[in-house]
């Protein structure tokens, strides 16, 4: 038992900057990339609160995403951004539990959200006459409520077993935060039973809904196939594809880090493709999904307008 940690004992991550060369231009661009995703996101929110044209089932959906995201990459980002300024690199015991049970659940409410938005997409184009029914104001709360307790049941599930483990004495992660692959590869114990059970969960969380998305998208292209207007068809398409290659990215790189054999693995591989979805999707969910939207956009320049106005009644006062 000598070779095994206590709790109480810190982790070491390795980390995105441990090659000094580029440690700073990484820094830049990351610490870019979170501002990005916290502002963006942020407005999504207030614009969808404070604009009555807004108050629909795809926005209030979107809101949500949109407070997943914010909430998820700040789970990651602000601890190694610190990490780097301070020359650090070390997570408590508690800490690292913490964060492992709020990404879980965090990314795991995202993973299903997001299948549950294209459904909403499909009856909005494909069943445009019963959308009213079948995407009431109690059905979006049993969208989000569904969400959260998918993702939060996996999170109760995952993490209290994956910080059980007995550890080795080298706590070093070989990676920027807490992921279960790479908490796990520290274990002094046989995982792979553990790991099987993982991997179901992995598939109740990432195929189906990434099939959701697959077959709506399917029958949304379809549908707009038909339509008499080359102009609706071209603007479809172009939504349909821009929202497929965030959804892909986001599915893909997880199904990487949680799906593919062991042998296939590669550290510095594996923290690209987290980057891809821990990091990337909460910058590029609202940019893709909201901001080219004609209603936002109209929603921003309204808002704007009244800062303006308000501006101006207050100097003439």
């Amino acid at each position: 038992m000598e070779g095994y940690n206590i709790s109480s004992m810190d982790f070491t991550f390795m980390g995105l900057f441990n090659r000094k060369d580029i440690s700073g231009l990484l820094f830049a661009i990351i610490s870019t990339i979170f501002f990005t995703a916290l502002i963006a996101n942020g407005v999504m929110i207030f614009l969808i609160r404070t604009d009555s044209r807004l108050h629909t089932p795809m926005y209030f959906l979107l809101s949500h995403l949109s407070f997943i995201d914010m909430m998820y990459i700040s789970t990651i980002v602000p601890k190694m951004l610190i990490d780097y300024l301070l020359d650090q690199r070390t997570i408590s015991f508690a800490g690292c539990t913490a964060q492992h049970f709020l990404y879980l659940a965090l990314v795991g409410a995202e993973f299903f959200l997001l299948g549950l938005m294209a459904y909403d997409r499909y009856v909005a184009i494909c069943n445009p006459l019963r959308y009213p029914v079948l995407m009431s104001r109690r059905v979006c709360w049993m969208i989000i409520a569904g969400s959260w307790f998918g993702g939060s049941l996996d999170g109760f599930l995952l993490t209290p077993i994956t910080m059980s483990f007995p550890f080795c004495s080298s706590r070093k992660i070989n990676h920027f935060f807490c992921e279960a692959p790479a908490v796990l590869k520290l274990a002094c114990a046989d995982t792979a039973l553990y790991e099987t059970v993982m991997y179901v969960c992995c598939v109740l969380m990432l195929l189906i809904p990434f099939s959701v998305v697959i077959a709506s998208y399917a029958q949304i292209l379809t549908t707009v196939h038909r339509m008499s207007s080359a102009e609706g068809r071209k603007k479809a398409f172009a939504t349909c594809s821009s929202h497929m290659t965030v959804v892909t990215l986001f599915y893909g790189a997880a199904m990487y880090t949680y799906m593919l054999p062991h042998s296939y693995h590669r550290p510095e591989q594996d923290k690209v493709f987290s980057v891809f979805y821990t990091i990337l999707t909460p910058m590029l969910n609202p940019l893709i999904y909201s901001l080219r939207n004609k209603d936002v956009t109209g929603a921003m320049t309204r808002a704007l307008g009244r800062f303006k106005g308000t501006r101006v009644s207050g100097d003439t006062f």
